[in-house]
C-alpha cells in the first residue's frame, strides 16, 4: 500500500460487528453535556465573529463618506481667479495644502479600522479543513483494504463530522458511513454495509476505513469528507485497485504438419490464461523474439472473456506465414499480470511445429557393413532426402536403371564382385510432383583362393632343397605367411627349403590375408616328404616292468619315405598283430599283449631304402602281487596276512620248545641229570608235521633224515 509523502498514519483497528447505526449510550450524561457545551461555545464564537465583521464594515462606510465631503473644498476652479496680483511672501503657493492636517486625521482613524476588518476576514480564510489521503491503495481480492484519511482543523472533535462516500460507475457519490461526536453510522443497503468499519474517532487527526474482504466490484474511488462547524469542509479521494493472480497459462500447438507452399497464414497454436484481474497481457515469442502483427506475415488475435466471477480470461491465437526455418523454431507465450505494487511475468512451455517443405538433395549410403565390403557380405542401403514432405516416394535402382525396391531401404545378400557399380535413389514429392535423385558407388573387394606351386605333395631326397610359391589374386594389398605344425616358419610368398632331412618332412600351410579387412583370408597347403630308410624315434625308456598276466602297451614312431612297414616280434618267436596309422613324418604303430614271463618285444621297420628296429625289455613281476590275485576281493588280503602270522607263531613256538629242551630257559642247564648219557649233537631233531601225510619227520641237525628206529 503506497503512502503519500509527508504523511504517516497508523490506523487503529476498530471493527463493528453490526451494520446498525452506532450511537452513544444515554447513560453517559457527562460526555453528552461536554459535547453540547462545545457545540454551543463554537456557535457563540461564530456569531461574535460575524457581528464584529458587520460593525467594522459599517464604521468604515461612515468614515469613507465623511472623507469624501471634506475633500470637495480642496478643488478651486481657475475661473474664480480674474486678476493677477503679486502673491504675498506669507501666502502659500497652493491653496489646497492648507487643508492637509484634517485629511490626514481622517485617514489615521480609518486605517486601524480597515486593518481590523482585514484581520477578521483573514482569520476566516485561514481556519479551513485540510484533508490528506493516498492517491490509490492496491490490494488482492479477498484480503483487507485500509483507506487512511488524515485531516487538520482548529475545531475540536466535538465540532467535526466525518463522512465516507464512493463514486459509482455512473459518477454519482454514494454515502456509506457517517460519524460525529455522538454517533457512528454505517449506511444500510449499500454494497459495503456488511464489510466496512472505521477505526478511530478523529481525535488524533485521522480515521481509517477498513474493507474486508475486498471484492472485484470494490475497485472504485472513495471520498473522505470532513465537515467542521467553524472551519468549513474538506475532503480527500483514494482510488482502490483490486488484483487477482491468474492461473498458470496453457499452450496448445497445431497437431498437423504445415506446408511452406500453402498460401496464406497458418495457425501455429493457442495460448490461454484464465481468471486474472485486471486483464492479463499475452505476448507470443519465436526463439526469444516477440511477435507482433505484420500484414501477411504475423497475425495475433486475442479474445477476452469476462467470467461470471468478474475475472478475465484471455485467449490468444498465433498465425504465421510458415517458412522452412520454422522447423527448428520454438514458440511460447509470455503472460504479464498485475499484483499489488508490481507487475509479474510467467511463461508457457516451448512448442515446435511440423513444417513440410520440399527436398533439394537426396542421399544414398551403405548403412552396413561399415568400411570396406568383401565378397560374402550383405549390404544394407539407406536413402533419404533433406526435405520433409508429407508424401514422398523412394526408388532404389542399379546402374542400369532397373528398379530393385520401392522403399528407402534395400538389402543385397551374399554379394560378389559382380555387385560392383553405381546405385541410384529417386525421391518423388507427391504433393509438388518434383523428383530428385542421389547415388552411391559400391566396391566389393575380393580375394581368390591361394595357389601353391608346386601343389599337393613334394618328395625330396636327403640333402636336397625346394622352392615353393603361394599367391592369391585380390582387389586389395595382401600379406602371405607359411606355417608348419601351427607355427609360423616364414613370411612372404616364397618358401625355400635347403638340405632336407626328416625334420623337413611335414604339411606346410600358406595363409594369404588382406590387412584392411578383418577376417578376409585364404590358404593353401603343400606336403613335403623326404626319402630315406626308416628312422625310429627312440623312446625314453625301453626297460619295462609289468605284472604277470597283465597286458602291456607299446608304441613305435617311425620316420621315412616311402612309409615304412612295421611289425612286432617277441623273444619267444611270436609275431603280434599291431595297429599302424600314417603321420606327417611317417608311420606310428601300437601293439598290446599279455605278460606271462620275462620277454623282449622288438619293433621292426623297413622300406625300400633300409630297416630299423628297437627292442623293449619286459620283466614279469611275481610274488605278493600274484598271491593277492588268488583271493577274490578284499577278504583275500586279510586271509593272506593271517596265514603269514600263523606261520611266524609256529616258528616262534618251535624255537622256544628247542630252547626248553636244551635247558636254556629258567636255569634248566644247572639241574641236568649227571647219570644221563651225554647227548650227541647229531641227535637233535626238529619235529615237522606235514599237511598231507600227518607224518612226523625228525631231521638231523645237519639235515639228515632219520629212520623210525633211530627215533
Amino acid at each position: 500500500m503506497r503512502k503519500q509523502e509527508g504523511h504517516t498514519f497508523t490506523p487503529r483497528t476498530h471493527t463493528h460487528a453490526s451494520c446498525q447505526p452506532i450511537t452513544l449510550n444515554h447513560t453517559e450524561p457527562h460526555f453528552i453535556s461536554r459535547g453540547f457545551l462545545l457545540r454551543k461555545r463554537t456557535f457563540i464564537i461564530l456569531l461574535l465573529r460575524r457581528f464584529l465583521t458587520l460593525t467594522l464594515t459599517l464604521t468604515l462606510t461612515v468614515f469613507s463618506k465623511k472623507l469624501h465631503k471634506q475633500a470637495i473644498p480642496w478643488q478651486t476652479p481657475s475661473s474664480h481667479t480674474t486678476s493677477s496680483h503679486t502673491p504675498s511672501p506669507h501666502t502659500p503657493e497652493h491653496r489646497q495644502l492648507q487643508h492637509r492636517p484634517s485629511t490626514m486625521a481622517v485617514w489615521d482613524i480609518a486605517s486601524p479600522l480597515l486593518g481590523l476588518l482585514l484581520l477578521f476576514h483573514t482569520w476566516g480564510a485561514w481556519a479551513v479543513v485540510e484533508v490528506n489521503m493516498e492517491d490509490r491503495v492496491e490490494v488482492s481480492r479477498g484480503e483487507t483494504a485500509q483507506l487512511a484519511c488524515m485531516f487538520t482543523s482548529e475545531d475540536g472533535i466535538g465540532a467535526i463530522d466525518i463522512m465516507w462516500f464512493y463514486t459509482t460507475r455512473l459518477g454519482k457519490r454514494q454515502q456509506i458511513y457517517y460519524q460525529d461526536s455522538t454517533m457512528k453510522l454505517v449506511e444500510r443497503d449499500t454494497p459495503f454495509t456488511d464489510r466496512i468499519s472505521v477505526n478511530g474517532t478523529g481525535a488524533n487527526g485521522g480515521v481509517v476505513l477498513t474493507i474486508n474482504p475486498v471484492k472485484l466490484m470494490d475497485e472504485l474511488e472513495f471520498i473522505c469528507h470532513i465537515k467542521s462547524l467553524t472551519d468549513g469542509t474538506g475532503e480527500g479521494r483514494t482510488k482502490l485497485r483490486v488484483f487477482e493472480t491468474p492461473n498458470l497459462p496453457t499452450i496448445d500447438a497445431t497437431r498437423t504438419g504445415i506446408s511452406v507452399s500453402k498460401s496464406g497464414l497458418s495457425k501455429i497454436g493457442v495460448c490461454e490464461v484464465k481468471n486474472g484481474f485486471p486483464k492479463p497481457n499475452v505476448t507470443w515469442y519465436r526463439d526469444n523474439t516477440p511477435l507482433h502483427n505484420v500484414k501477411d506475415e504475423v497475425d495475433v488475435v486475442s479474445t477476452t472473456t469476462t467470467e461470471s466471477s468478474g475475472l478475465f480470461s484471455v485467449k490468444s491465437e498465433l498465425s504465421l506465414q510458415v517458412k522452412k526455418e520454422d522447423k527448428d523454431a520454438e514458440f511460447y507465450c509470455e503472460v504479464n499480470f498485475f499484483v499489488p505494487g508490481e507487475t509479474r511475468m510467467t511463461e508457457t512451455n516451448r512448442i515446435n511445429i511440423t513444417v513440410h517443405y520440399p527436398a533439394t538433395a537426396v542421399s544414398l549410403w551403405v548403412e552396413s557393413p561399415k568400411g570396406e565390403i568383401k565378397e560374402g557380405d550383405s549390404i544394407e542401403f539407406h536413402c533419404s532426402d533433406n526435405g520433409n514432405s508429407a508424401f514422398t516416394s523412394f526408388t532404389i535402382s542399379d546402374e542400369r536403371g532397373d528398379p530393385i525396391v520401392d522403399t528407402n531401404v534395400m538389402v543385397l545378400y551374399n554379394v560378389t564382385r559382380r555387385n560392383n557399380g553405381v546405385y541410384y535413389c529417386n525421391s518423388l514429392d507427391m504433393e509438388t510432383g518434383e523428383e530428385i535423385s542421389g547415388n552411391t558407388t559400391v566396391v566389393v573387394n575380393f580375394l581368390d583362393p591361394a595357389v601353391v606351386r608346386p601343389k599337393d605333395t613334394v618328395v625330396l631326397a636327403h640333402g636336397k632343397g625346394l622352392t615353393a610359391t603361394c599367391n592369391a589374386l585380390s582387389s586389395l594389398q595382401t600379406q602371405t605367411a607359411w606355417f608348419k605344425d601351427g607355427k609360423e616358419v616364414l613370411k612372404g610368398h616364397t618358401l625355400t627349403l635347403r638340405n632336407a632331412t626328416f625334420d623337413t618332412t611335414g604339411m606346410y600351410v600358406c595363409v594369404v590375408t588382406v590387412p584392411d579387412i578383418k577376417g578376409m583370408e585364404t590358404s593353401g597347403t603343400l606336403q613335403v616328404n623326404v626319402k630315406g630308410p626308416p628312422e625310429i624315434k627312440r623312446p625314453d625308456n625301453t626297460e619295462i616292468e609289468e605284472s604277470v598276466e597283465t597286458s602291456v602297451h607299446l608304441s613305435c614312431s617311425v620316420r621315412g619315405f616311402p612309409a615304412p612297414i612295421i611289425n612286432w616280434t617277441t623273444s619267444d618267436g611270436k609275431v603280434h598283430d599291431s595297429k599302424s596309422k600314417p603321420t606327417d613324418e611317417g608311420v606310428q604303430s601300437e601293439v598290446s599283449f599279455k605278460v606271462t614271463s620275462d620277454v623282449t618285444a622288438v619293433c621292426n621297420a623297413f622300406n625300400e631304402h633300409g630297416t630299423d628296429a628297437v627292442a623293449f625289455h619286459i620283466k614279469a613281476i611275481k610274488g605278493a602281487t600274484d598271491i593277492q590275485k588268488k583271493p577274490a576281493g578284499g577278504n583275500g588280503v586279510i586271509i593272506a596276512v593271517l596265514i603269514i602270522c600263523l606261520l611266524l607263531l609256529a616258528i616262534l613256538g618251535a624255537v622256544l620248545y628247542f630252547l626248553y629242551k636244551k635247558g636254556k630257559i629258567c636255569g634248566r642247564s644247572g639241574k641236568q641229570d649227571l647219570t644221563k648219557e651225554k647227548s650227541n649233537k647229531d641227535n637233535i631233531v626238529v619235529e615237522m608235521k606235514s599237511d598231507n601225510t600227518e607224518e612226523a619227520i625228525l631231521l638231523g641237525v645237519n639235515g639228515e633224515k632219520l629212520s623210525p628206529s633211530d627215533q
